[in-house]
Formats: structure tokens, sequence, C-alpha cells
């Protein structure tokens, strides 16, 4: 049984809000009375999953936003607080998985596409949301890294790298924003049966015995696991967790 907890007049900001993590964000953040905005970068998707819980009751926002590009980032974040009136709660998971490719090959292009989302990306939302955040004197940001944030495997350099910089980033803002009422934290999720993992599984990037065999729990992690880790972060449970990178892999990283 999951814990159940009251975000009834709060505001809840979510990137990569389309499907997977996000969505399942998304959709706990709106169950337990918060009001959610839900951005990503395919309006189909997230069109669709702001259509499904505003017929369930919720009160939800739609915005298409490709976090790569700042303005757009700063645009839904104050769309945001124009609607809504406030930002209580940010959960910036949007993010991309590339092909391995071996760190003397691969290309910049590569390189730079996985750091302008995965890293740029949670760094500009991040931005936004504290400059509403600060201004209120409360909030609770959780970005989303990786256990590539806190292994290196072959492979997966600049993925890894820019899962690293994630934490980096929490960790130096949370320190920062503590003394303002407002809590910083990341979650590393394992391997999670998700759209994107079932994406990498097809294409033969990932063999999904193997990704089970390696966590310890003996299975693929789910995207509501990793939801209940976000809004236990975001929740005052967690009120004295600041700059935490906590691992939510099934033992993968305890080993």
């Amino acid at each position: 049984m999951n814990p159940t907890y009251d975000f009834t007049g709060q505001v809840a900001f979510v990137t990569g809000a389309g499907s997977g993590m996000g969505l399942a964000a998304a959709r706990a953040f709106a169950a337990s009375g918060a009001a959610v905005a839900l951005a990503d970068i395919n309006e189909d998707a997230v069109t669709g999953a702001a259509k499904q819980l505003a017929d369930d009751g919720h009160q939800v926002l739609a915005l298409v936003c490709d976090v790569s590009d700042e303005d757009q980032v700063a645009a839904a974040v104050d769309r945001t607080v124009e609607t809504f009136g406030r930002l209580d709660m940010a959960y910036n998971n949007a993010g991309i998985q590339v092909p391995p490719t071996d760190a003397a090959e691969e290309s910049i292009d590569q390189f730079e596409k996985v750091h302008a989302i995965n890293l740029r990306g949670i760094w500009a939302a991040m931005k936004h949301e504290l400059r509403h955040m600060r201004a209120q004197g409360s909030g609770a940001i959780v970005n989303c890294s990786s256990l590539g944030g806190l292994v290196g495997l072959p492979g997966r350099a600049s993925y890894h790298s820019s899962k690293h910089g994630v934490i980096g980033l929490t960790t130096s803002a949370a320190i920062e924003y503590a003394p303002r009422g407002i809590r910083i934290n990341a979650i590393c999720p394992g391997t999670i049966d998700t759209p994107m993992v079932s994406d990498m599984i097809a294409k033969g990037e990932l063999d999904r015995a193997e990704a089970e065999a390696n966590q310890p729990i003996n299975r693929l992690g789910t995207a509501d696991e990793m939801a209940q880790a976000v809004l236990w972060l975001c929740s005052p449970g967690a009120g004295f967790v600041v700059g935490v990178a906590l691992p939510v892999d099934g033992g993968y990283t305890a080993q």
C-alpha cells in the first residue's frame, strides 16, 4: 500500500509528463489534490494525458515545451503560475537516452543533444521554478538523475555525464536555497518499465532479462514507484531532506 498525501491547494509542475515516469508523477500529484501543469515536447501525448486527468475532475494544464529551449521552459513555468497562482512542487523529469557508443567514436551532435535535454533542460526548469518559489519563500523541487548519475557503464559516457551533472546542479542549488525555505533533491531511478526502456529493448540496446538480473530485486521498477519517491520528497514527511540523490533502483547501486 502506498502512503497518501494531501496536496490540496498546492500546485505541481512536471516535465516529460506525456508518458512514463512524468505522467505517473502528474497523476499521483493530481490524485493527492494538487493542481498540475503537465509539460512535454509531444503535444498529442501531453494534451491527451491532461484531458484524461481533467475528465477525472482534476485541475490540470497542458503545456507543449521543449526543455532544451530555455525560453519555452520559462514560458511554461510562468504560464503555470499565471493559471494557478503559485508553484509549490516541481518534478523535472524530461530526459532522453542515446544508443551505446564507444567513447572514442561518439559524435559531438549526440553529446550536445543528450546534454541539452538531460542537463541544460533541468538547469532551465530549476532556474525558473526557483524564481517563483523564492518569492513565496517555500517550495520543493525533485530533479530526475539516474543510476547513471552514480555509476559509470561502458558505452554510456555522454548519458552518464549528463546525469552526474544533474546531481551537481541539485546539491549546489539545494545548499543555496535551503535557507530560503526551498528543498531540492534528486531521484536516481534504476531500469524502469517505461516507453523509453521498451524502445531500447525493441532496438536491441538493452536486454530485459539482463537488466532485471542486474537489479537485486530481480525485476524492473515501475513508473508508479518512481512517482511515490517524488511525492515523498515533496511532502512534509521529507521536510528535513535536502540535497539528496536518492537511489530508487532495486538495489543496483548498493552492490
